[in-house]
């Protein structure tokens, strides 16, 4: 695990379902050119809640149903599925916006193989779970270069995506 691509939440729902965007759409291609065209490692995320999401913390502020387990809506989309399968990636389902499971994966295989050349965030959405996984990752392993593929990212507004793309880059995160 020289170099690593994490494409992060690339879901039915986030894309063309129940918190879809026409942003969210327009990345898909490059995002399957991404992950097909990437020499390294390639790990997932997947948005996990479950029926009691609008009981949730995050269901209360953001009362969308959503990547409800289990539905079509959770899924990965159906071509970035394909790759995962193909490519026989790891998946992380994560209930937060932060993975801490993919961050101590990660920061172990560090510690027991060595260093890691790079990591390579992708996927939606860029002002929530993007910045959270790259923030999170940045804690863990300050000393690896992190960065963001940014053509390859979309918001939950095209303004909050160029925020969280601003705030990343003066956290020393490198915005590609």
């Amino acid at each position: 695990m020289r170099r690593l691509l994490i494409v992060i939440d690339m879901q039915n729902d986030f894309i063309d379902g129940s918190l879809g965007t026409k942003e969210a759409q327009a990345i898909v291609p490059a995002v399957v050119k991404k992950i097909r065209e990437f020499d390294g490692t390639v790990l997932f995320t997947r948005d996990t809640h479950g029926e009691n999401y609008l009981q949730t913390a995050e269901g209360k502020k953001l009362p969308v149903k959503h990547c409800i387990k289990g539905t079509k809506g959770w899924e990965l989309q159906e071509e970035i599925e394909a790759l995962r399968v193909e490519k026989d990636a790891a998946v992380f389902d994560k209930g937060t916006f932060g993975s801490k499971d993919l961050a101590e994966y990660i920061s172990e295989s560090v510690q027991s193989t060595g260093s890691i050349d790079s990591i390579v965030l992708c996927g939606l959405c860029t002002d929530i779970c993007v910045i959270s996984n790259a923030l999170l990752l940045k804690a863990y392993m300050p000393e690896v270069p992190i960065a963001v593929d940014s053509a390859c990212c979309a918001g939950v507004t095209v303004e909050s995506h160029e925020n969280a793309l601003k705030a990343m880059a003066m956290c020393q995160i490198e915005i590609a």
